[in-house]
């Protein structure tokens, strides 16, 4: 329909929609129909929400005045004439297609879907296994996921489809308490429509990874987001007070000593992993070089303000809030190649985000030179290395060992980069 700038984009959710915002060469289209589109974007979500509000059942009648909505000010969708060639028709809002929709690529391949004559009996079929699919318990990222493909793949509508699709999987979401469905402009080709096609061929997995990489995007922003900004004092005290009542509810004995619990166990488990990697490397390198696997659990006070320069880094680099006044850990793994070249890496456990819950466990590459002792303090020379890899987010509020499997495997990916890291250096 249009194509609109990323920064006009990220203005308009700002600031709101301003026709004053927008230069020559920003959009493609003209500026008064862009806005007239936009806002028929968001009534449409406006909508999606009310219906949540109202607890109102998803329904044929529903999508239809949905799509009415989401189209009001399209005038045209794309058809095609009696040979075959590219043309433009007037868009029936709220009505199912009249015409086939079937898109054909560069390449001259034609993607089939639903016909005409049975979009309505494919429609209600959709809705009755949506609701079964809920009776029985189907998690919502799973039945968003499900729903989106299946819509796409009937096409029921002349043009609007993708953005009908994307509101209806966002009200799946939304009603269970998730975030909405929503697709970044850099990764919509390569991981969106990628995903959605090899879900035509059988492979629905990477849909369904796609849509949880976009639960988890937004739950870490979320962590993020500092709820209180700078307003007056008196209202600043009163949210303090009512936060500070809130905390100490949370502070209860059984929840810290939970929190306490798992946070240790969160320790464990990659205190174990790497001991367990240190043994078989050593055994794999003939004693070629030494590896020293050094630990601070999260209760050893004295050694835990070791590494906070190297946390905060990390946190920044990774654009998230390091909390400092939560209990942290740490583990270094050291591999010395000689009493000259010497390599550690730090792995560390600590709160992500402003909550109290949620713990990253991350990790940073050092080398340490050789006009430098050799110990666990903050004020030796040293070198971070390259290790880009992403922090492993988890919640400790709950029971944790159905989360060990997930850490082993992070940690694998952190000792495989220093491993290749290494080697790239001899």
């Amino acid at each position: 329909m249009y194509d609109l700038k990323k920064g006009i984009t990220e203005t308009f959710i700002n600031e709101g929609f301003v026709q004053s915002y927008i230069s020559h060469g920003d959009t493609d289209i003209p500026i008064p129909k862009l806005i007239s589109h936009l806002k028929d974007h968001l009534d449409a979500v406006d909508f999606v929400f009310n219906v949540v509000k109202q607890n109102r059942s998803l329904t044929v009648s529903f999508i239809k005045e949905l799509h009415s909505l989401v189209t009001q000010h399209q005038e045209c969708a794309e058809g095609r004439d009696q040979f075959g060639n590219k043309t433009k028709i007037s868009l029936i809002r709220g009505r199912f297609k009249t015409r086939e929709n079937n898109p054909t690529r560069d390449d001259g391949t034609v993607i089939m879907y639903c016909p005409p004559e049975q979009v309505d009996s494919e429609m209600d079929n959709l809705i009755h296994i949506y609701n079964e699919s809920v009776q029985n318990k189907i998690h919502p990222i799973i039945n968003a996921t499900w729903f989106h493909h299946a819509f796409t793949t009937i096409h029921p509508f002349q043009d609007g489809n993708g953005r009908v699709a994307r509101l209806l999987s966002s009200l799946i979401l939304i009603k269970e308490g998730f975030f909405p469905f929503t697709v970044l402009r850099e990764e919509a080709k390569e991981k969106y429509i990628n995903a959605l096609e090899r879900a035509d061929n059988g492979e629905p997995q990477g849909l369904v990874d796609y849509f949880i990489e976009i639960q988890k995007r937004n739950i870490e922003k979320a962590l993020n987001i500092k709820d209180v900004s700078s307003t007056s004092l008196d209202e600043v005290t009163n949210i303090f007070s009512s936060k500070i009542t809130s905390w100490h509810e949370r502070r209860s004995a059984e929840k810290v000593a939970i929190l306490n619990e798992n946070r240790n166990k969160v320790f464990k488990y990659c205190e174990s992993y790497l001991n367990e990697a240190s043994a078989s490397l050593k055994e794999r390198l003939n004693g070629d070089v030494k590896i020293f696997v050094h630990p601070c659990g999260p209760d050893d006070t004295s050694k835990s303000h070791f590494y906070f320069g190297q946390i905060i880094k990390y946190a920044n680099k990774h654009n998230y809030y390091f909390n400092r006044g939560m209990p942290k850990a740490w583990i270094t793994f050291r591999i010395e190649l000689s009493t000259e070249k010497i390599y550690q890496l730090g792995v560390t456990i600590h709160h992500y985000g402003y909550g109290e819950y949620t713990v990253a466990i991350g990790a940073f590459l050092e080398y340490l030179s050789a006009d430098s002792e050799v110990k666990d303090t903050e004020d030796r020379i040293n070198t971070v290395l390259p290790l880009d890899i992403k922090p492993h987010v988890i919640s400790i509020d709950k029971d944790v060992d159905s989360k060990e499997k997930n850490i082993r495997s992070y940690l694998e990916s952190v000792l495989t980069l220093t491993i290749a890291q290494i080697a790239s250096e001899i």
